[in-house]
């Protein structure tokens, strides 16, 4: 329970006066059903006549806490019933006490309407403040956190941890805040109709409730299997639909299938065990609950014939009747027992976003900037992903504002990682990159990624319109604005050939277009950006001669004026860079221009050569 109460303080806190609310009704409709059940022992007096005793009505009293005193109340009760049979006859007060019967009702279902209503916004509300806060601490989270989580894993604990959650925990809630109330006012009641037997019910109560406990205990652990069972089911669901060229290609649908049913198989075997013991908790509870009823009925009914009960036999079928009513919340209660372990499962896996670290932090008062006046410069900078693995080693770099510099070499050297740490992808490991002699690391991470523009290998493109994808992160653009851009990146002309022109949908990431068309929104969504700095992976490298062209043009009129760095494995596209560095296990091992690299007969020598041959 303590992880319960945990979870609850973090997300109910918003709602707190809907739980006022759900408090407030619920004791009311506690209280109104109590007084309703009294009303059992007078109907069964009127109706069998056994009761002869002459009532006069007495001043009210009051006990502790200000309560009035039960038996008063009672007393005063049965001599306005007298006097009811007395005016209109038993028939009559009979009628009258079922129409108070009545109203008493109506108004105790009103209030648990009311409670179980002012619930809902509750409920809905905190899982769509789940939602939230894992979508936005997925976008704050670094790029290192996606390369050790698989992206299916991620989307299941968005989906199916957060579905579980309101499931087991937020459909309980009402019952969590409800069923301590009437156990609460139902004991109490059945205190003041007979001590006794309510000390006897107390004593054997909690073995009935250890007993039903039993079954709740495994759940929480069961269920952690269950949902990492789910999350491998849809990690490879989602590794299928995006290898699903190579799949087919390599006949292995088979062997995908195989992979697939088994881990299906595996998830049905673990939901089986939760399930199985889920089902169980009703019929144990019920029959739990019925012993008890039998345990209490055998001793009041030998306290009542031997005369030793102190209460006549209406109160003790009235007695009864409210231990049969707490018998409900408790198992209602039990089963919010059974349920909501699973529900913590799931928290524990979505705690695993929630409370991931993030090590990409800003200074408490970052500097500002928008603009870049005298360029970037790498100091000795080295880098690892992980613990004795570099990938960086002592790298230097001066890129001078307004110049183009180009990162070549073998797939694998830290060109890509090279290029990541200027944006704060990843943080420098020692060293550290300046920018106009500003640490990156105190400018804000707003501003810092604000100053750049990105063209990678793969354009990444949204399920929106052309209009919108060109305009996506930019502020306030006009139309004209995005039109302009598109014809900079030799995008105008396909876009306004399309049905809607700028407002036509292009697909999930794009599929809607060839491979050029894509690389070119991409160019004109930078150009719109208008950044200072413009970083350029692999831009033309996945694409045919005729959409190299245009895409080669529509990045030299983006290059223009602008501090680029370039990283190609194509060398004809960067011929022209002020400056080349030939990036090798890490280091810079060579560095001029495209004739002067020639001239060192190196390794940038060597890739030439290849690359003619």
């Amino acid at each position: 329970m303590r992880d319960l109460f945990r979870f609850l303080g973090r997300f109910v806190r918003p709602y707190r006066s809907n739980l006022v609310w759900s408090v407030i009704f619920n004791v009311f409709s506690a209280l109104l059903n109590v007084f309703s059940f009294a009303l059992i022992a007078p109907i069964l007096e009127l109706l069998f006549k056994v009761n002869d005793t002459s009532y006069q009505m007495m001043p009210m009293t009051y006990g502790r806490m200000g309560l009035p005193d039960f038996g008063v109340l009672k007393n005063n009760f049965y001599c306005y019933v007298n006097e009811w049979i007395g005016e209109y006859g038993a028939s009559t007060a009979l009628l009258i006490l079922g129409l108070i019967l009545v109203v008493m009702t109506f108004f105790k279902t009103g209030c648990y309407f009311a409670s179980s209503a002012v619930m809902v916004p509750l409920r809905n509300g905190i899982i769509r403040d789940i939602r939230v806060r894992i979508y936005d601490k997925v976008l704050s989270l670094p790029m290192s956190f996606f390369s050790k989580e698989r992206k299916g894993d991620i989307i299941t604990r968005m989906s199916g941890d957060v579905t579980e959650i309101d499931n087991s925990i937020a459909n309980s809630l009402d019952m969590l805040i409800k069923n301590p109330i009437l156990i609460v006012i139902y004991i109490t009641a059945l205190f003041v109709i007979s001590w006794q037997m309510t000390v006897f019910t107390i004593v054997v109560a909690p073995a009935i409730v250890w007993i039903m406990g039993l079954i709740g205990r495994k759940l929480k652990a069961q269920s952690l299997e269950v949902q990492s069972r789910w999350s491998d089911t849809m990690s490879q669901l989602e590794e299928t639909l995006g290898g699903l060229r190579v799949i087919k290609a390599f006949l292995a649908e088979r062997k995908m299938s195989d992979r697939f049913t088994d881990s299906s198989e595996q998830l049905r075997t673990a939901s089986n065990r939760v399930s199985i013991r889920q089902a169980s908790a009703h019929p144990v509870s019920e029959f739990m609950g019925t012993a008890l009823i039998v345990l209490v009925l055998w001793y009041g009914g030998s306290l009542i014939l031997g005369d030793r009960s102190g209460i006549k036999a209406s109160d003790f079928i009235y007695y009864l009747t409210i231990l049969y009513s707490v018998i409900n919340p408790i198992k209602d209660f039990a089963r919010a027992g059974y349920s909501v372990p699973k529900g913590l499962a799931s928290v524990e896996r979505i705690d695993k976003i929630l409370l991931a670290e993030n090590n990409i932090t800003e200074v408490e008062n970052p500097v500002e900037a928008d603009v870049m006046k005298e360029g970037i410069e790498y100091h000795n900078v080295s880098f690892q992903y992980e613990e004795g693995r570099t990938v960086l080693d002592n790298i230097s770099l001066n890129i001078p504002r307004g110049k183009t510099i180009a990162l070549v070499g073998q797939s694998g050297s830290g060109k890509s990682t090279l290029v990541d740490l200027l944006p704060r992808f990843y943080d420098v490991t020692e060293g550290s990159i300046t920018i106009d002699g500003v640490d990156i690391r105190n400018l804000s991470l707003r501003s810092l990624r604000g100053m750049m523009g990105n063209v990678n290998q793969e354009a990444i493109l949204f399920n929106d319109t052309f209009y919108n994808n060109i305009t996506f992160g930019v502020q306030n653009a006009t139309r004209e604005q995005v039109v302009e851009a598109a014809k900079i990146a030799n995008a105008h002309d396909f876009i306004m050939e399309s049905e809607n022109g700028y407002d036509t949908n292009i697909g999930d990431r794009g599929c809607l277009l060839s491979g050029g068309q894509r690389q070119r929104i991409s160019i004109a969504r930078a150009i719109l950006k208008n950044p200072p700095i413009l970083i350029l992976d692999e831009a033309t490298s996945a694409l045919d001669t005729e959409s190299e062209r245009l895409v080669q043009e529509a990045l030299e009129r983006l290059m223009k004026d602008r501090t680029t760095i370039a990283i190609a494995h194509r060398l004809s596209t960067i011929k022209s860079a002020d400056e080349i560095c030939v990036v090798h296990e890490g280091r810079i091992v060579e560095r001029g221009t495209h004739d002067e690299l020639l001239a060192l007969n190196g390794y940038y020598k060597h890739l030439n050569d290849m690359q003619q041959l």
